[in-house]
């Protein structure tokens, strides 16, 4: 009589622990089943725009040997006598700058010197990337870079509402001054100097058509001196895709009150940025 006293209090409390256990199970596939629906939903109506293409390039050139068009550094920096065959060589060749990264930035200088001047060129690759191409491509990183360089050049962004005319002009030569229609210039009347038809044309500092995506040239004449020359140096910017390149060119006269022309100077700097542009659209 106690044995079966006793199992029949056991049998009641197994039953309890059996009911729990099956809720708990419940419970638990209840849980699971909730958190697999949710990460489905969230992968199936989730969405994210296809990130921009990256730019054009994906190195740069040898500067020193992307500038190195014989007849176009022997025409910007002619040397005298003096050097050898050997030295001219060399510096046609050119100095490379230093770079951490080859695939971002390079550059390369040279210096001609002769008796009458010194001129000086430089050469600078620039390849612009996008670290979240989600938000901007390479070419529109570069073309931000381009505009805040236009920007420092105090120059206009090309568009509807430019000034035709450049801005910023560099210090300019006295310009001709013709005689008033209505007031004819006496006969045998002194001519001023700076009506002389030889005076210098002062271009100016202006936006480039027909070069790369975008262009600008800077002009700057050194102020005058009394006993140095003034120098001058143009500078020309442009972009071709994500690539900027930089050309500077510096002309310094050894004589004092020598002014270096300014459509030699910019026609010079020019010829080699649209031969540097083609050589990377090859």
């Amino acid at each position: 009589m106690q044995r079966k006293a006793v199992r029949r209090r056991v049998l009641p409390g197994i039953a309890m622990l059996t009911a729990l256990a099956a809720g708990a199970a419940g419970l638990t596939g209840c849980t699971s089943g909730s958190g697999d629906g949710s990460t489905s939903d969230s992968k199936a109506g989730g969405s994210s725009a296809a990130p921009a293409q990256p730019g054009k390039y994906r190195s740069l050139p040898a500067p020193c040997k992307a500038g190195a068009d014989s007849k176009k550094l022997k025409g910007m920096l002619p040397v005298g006598d003096s050097l050898t065959p050997e030295q001219r060589d060399q510096m046609y060749a050119g100095v490379a700058d230093a770079s951490y990264d080859g695939d971002r930035h390079v550059g390369c200088r040279w210096t001609g010197q002769s008796p009458e001047e010194t001129r000086l060129l430089s050469v600078g690759f620039e390849r612009v990337v996008s670290y979240d191409r989600t938000t901007s491509s390479d070419d529109d990183k570069a073309k931000q870079v381009y505009v805040r360089r236009l920007t420092d050049a105090k120059l206009p962004f090309p568009g509807p509402t430019a000034s035709p005319t450049p801005t910023a002009p560099t210090p300019a030569a006295p310009t001709p001054a013709a005689p008033s229609p209505s007031v004819p210039a006496a006969p045998g009347a002194p001519v001023s100097p700076s009506a002389s038809p030889s005076a210098p044309v002062e271009l100016g500092s202006r936006v480039l058509e027909d070069l790369g995506n975008d262009a600008f040239l800077e002009d700057k004449l050194s102020p005058a001196g009394a006993s140095a020359a003034q120098s001058r140096t143009v500078r020309i910017v442009f972009r071709t895709s994500n690539v900027i390149v930089t050309i500077e060119y510096s002309v310094q006269p050894a004589l004092p009150g020598t002014v270096p022309p300014s459509t030699e100077t910019q026609d010079k700097t020019r010829q080699l940025a649209q031969a540097l542009a083609e050589r990377l659209s090859e």
